[in-house]
């Protein structure tokens, strides 16, 4: 017998418990699996890491700006003091220095300002520092150094912003999270208020008076410096201590024990102050100050260069890891795909004959007997399939019936529901009617999710009465259409009754809909909000989302409707709970009242279009008509949701003061 033969004669041997044991016990697809969930983890590892290199590495160039910057604006006041010692730049020097580092973040920003969203926060700050440059010369002391500050601050935010979409803030492991900690936070708070204390030090040193302010500002600065000391200090020795690649306490320990007896010797100095009787040292202060922030920038230097090393370091650990289970997993797979190529050929030799047997029976001949020398479930089968083949021809019949009665089933459902919709299209208020409306230009918009909405919008004039009226019912489909369209009655019944009062209005309405809904035993209620206009003003009632008025001179109001109700539906009385506000329209004010569909869409990453979004583009389409507004924002929702699937209804509803 040959190998081929001899392997299918085993295999057809084994039952299939057996077989399945067998490939069970070398763990092939769920070790397959895991291995699978470790690689992407590890993947997704790896990319964390290399953003926050990305991190790091663009805030090199913010480092020196950090530093030129304040010495900069510090060297505005040295021609007013000739006493204190002659700083080593000019202010030439120091613009070249800026200059070359805002070429340096320039090219920074070209390779990593898509990967980490700051190309516009530069361009601001670099457009600043240009008009700094020009004018400059014009400006007085104070506007030169809220200028200045101003740079300072732009920068702050940028490092932050570049901590925030790095994950540098959310580094796993404690030795980098506080070597992250430290030049993302620590340092750069230390230099700051070392740079403060340095320009109250310039600024003051000229006075022979000292102000109690002056005095109390530096005191408090002195202690907050001396608590962001100790937190470093102890946050370094904590990463220190979790370093597994031993090179952080060797590489940092001097220069942070350095650092920390510096700002310790000024704290020193500044904490003297709170005696009123001390003497204010401004040339000590200055001096100390600037020891201070030179050996910040060494530290800051060493620790990111350390946090490169370890990063890299990381993401070397996670490729050896990636490329041994890629191995493990190559080796796994082969063995399971021997196994199933053998597994495979021994049933096919079974499912041969079977499947000439069943064409056989197909054709009518369901005397046909299979004989088979097989001992496992496969013989089984064959030995009971004879005795099934009439009852699967019966079953067939059976199945066939049933299948015609479920296609007329869908018919009759699917011409339900087409009449369902036409009846919601039907009773949404027409072109005409809106034009009808004596003070207010009214656009509307509503499109469903599925075939039936739970959408509700109207415009209703009754006897010099204007009510208008909008509510989403929750969930969409057959029942929330209905409720849709019970609720569109109930309100014009009302408004044809000449019911004014809000509560009384709102509380029939949910009567009504609460009976409905307990007797069709669904578990639907509604936002409903109603509006009674009437020579500019507008009177609102009933909890939904908010109402945003956009005033002809570009005021933004928004209206909430928590407190003005309760959801139509959901409880038997509401009576308590309605309540009624005014709002007065003016010429070219604008009203827009919407559903959730749209501030709820969502686009193709998962992002919400937002009420601030609508609010914008109502803002910028406010001096257009009722239509043209509609229209801007359903194109920009429409732009947003791309080729997302739209997951629940829009609607929108557009009035516009006359």
């Amino acid at each position: 017998m040959s190998r081929k033969s001899l392997g299918i004669h085993l295999m057809n041997r084994l039952s299939y418990p057996q077989k399945f044991t067998l490939i069970g016990f070398l763990f092939a697809i769920p070790l397959t699996l895991v291995m699978y969930l470790l690689i992407s983890e590890i993947n997704s590892r790896v990319d964390f890491a290399q953003k926050e290199i990305y991190g790091n590495e663009y805030l090199r160039p913010l480092r020196h700006l950090r530093q030129y910057i304040p010495k900069l604006q510090l060297l505005n006041y040295q021609p007013l003091n000739t006493n204190l010692s002659a700083q080593e730049d000019t202010i030439a020097d120091l613009e070249a220095k800026i200059d070359a580092n805002f070429q340096s973040l320039l090219y920074t920003d070209r390779q990593l300002g898509k990967e980490l969203v700051s190309s516009e926060y530069f361009n601001k700050i670099y457009h600043n520092w240009q008009k700094f440059k020009l004018r400059r010369s014009q400006w007085s002391r104070e506007t030169y150094d809220f200028v200045c500050q101003g740079l300072t601050e732009d920068i702050n935010r940028l490092s932050a912003h570049v901590g925030d979409i790095s994950n540098l803030i959310l580094d796993p492991d404690l030795d980098t999270y506080y070597l992250m900690d430290a030049t993302l936070l620590k340092i750069p708070e230390m230099q700051k208020i070392l740079s403060e204390i340095r320009l109250i030090s310039q600024k003051n040193s000229l006075v022979s008076y000292v102000k109690p302010e002056k005095r109390a500002k530096l005191i408090t600065l002195a202690g907050k410096l001396k608590e962001l000391n100790q937190d470093l200090a102890i946050n370094m020795e904590v990463g220190f201590s979790n370093n597994r690649h031993g090179n952080l306490r060797s590489k940092l320990s001097d220069k942070l024990t350095k650092f920390n007896s510096v700002v310790d010797l000024l704290t020193a100095q500044l904490d003297k102050l709170i005696n009123p009787t001390a003497v204010v040292e401004y040339y000590a202060y200055l001096d100390g100050s600037d020891r201070v922030l030179d050996s910040s920038f060494e530290l800051w230097d060493e620790t990111s260069n350390e946090l490169d090393f370890l990063l890299h370091k990381r993401i070397e650990s996670f490729i050896t890891k990636k490329i041994l289970i890629s191995v493990l997993v190559l080796i796994t797979l082969l063995i399971v795909i021997y196994l199933f190529v053998a597994f495979y050929r021994s049933v096919m030799q079974t499912v041969f004959v079977l499947d000439e047997a069943s064409k056989k029976m197909a054709s009518g001949n369901v005397d046909h007997k299979i004989i088979l020398d097989n001992r496992d479930e496969l013989g089984q089968v064959v030995a009971a399939f004879n005795k099934i083949a009439d009852a699967l021809v019966a079953a067939n019949q059976e199945i066939t019936v049933l299948n015609d009665r479920l296609k007329a089933d869908n018919l009759r459902m699917s011409a339900e529901l087409d009449v369902t919709r036409k009846i919601q299209q039907m009773l949404l208020p027409k072109d005409r009617e809106l034009k009808e409306v004596t003070g207010l230009d009214i656009a509307g918009f509503m499109e469903a999710a599925d075939e039936v909405g739970g959408d509700y919008y109207d415009v209703l004039q009754h006897k010099g009465r204007v009510k208008i009226g909008i509510g989403d019912v929750t969930g969409h489909g057959l029942e929330s259409g209905v409720v849709m369209i019970m609720v569109q009655t109930a309100v014009r019944t009302l408004l044809a009754y000449n019911e004014s009062d809000p509560v009384k209005f709102l509380s029939a309405i949910n009567s009504v809909i609460y009976d409905n809904i307990q007797r069709m035993k669904c578990d639907r209620n509604a936002t409903l909000a109603l509006l009674d206009y009437q020579q500019g003003m507008l009177k609102l009632s009933g909890q939904h989302e908010e109402m945003i008025v956009v005033r002809s001179n570009g005021c933004v109001e928004r209206f909430d409707t928590i407190d003005l109700g309760f959801p139509i539906g959901l409880d038997a009385d509401i009576a308590e709970f309605v309540a009624e506000t005014i709002v007065q329209l003016y010429s070219g004010d604008v009203v827009v009242l919407y559903t959730d569909g749209i501030t709820e869409a969502k686009n193709m990453d998962k992002l919400l279009y937002g009420l601030e979004r609508l609010i914008k583009v109502i803002e910028i389409n406010s001096q257009r008509s009722a239509a043209e507004i509609r229209q801007a924002v359903i194109n920009d929702v429409r732009s947003h949701i791309g080729e997302q699937k739209v997951f629940d209804d829009i609607t929108l509803l557009v009035l516009k003061q006359k």
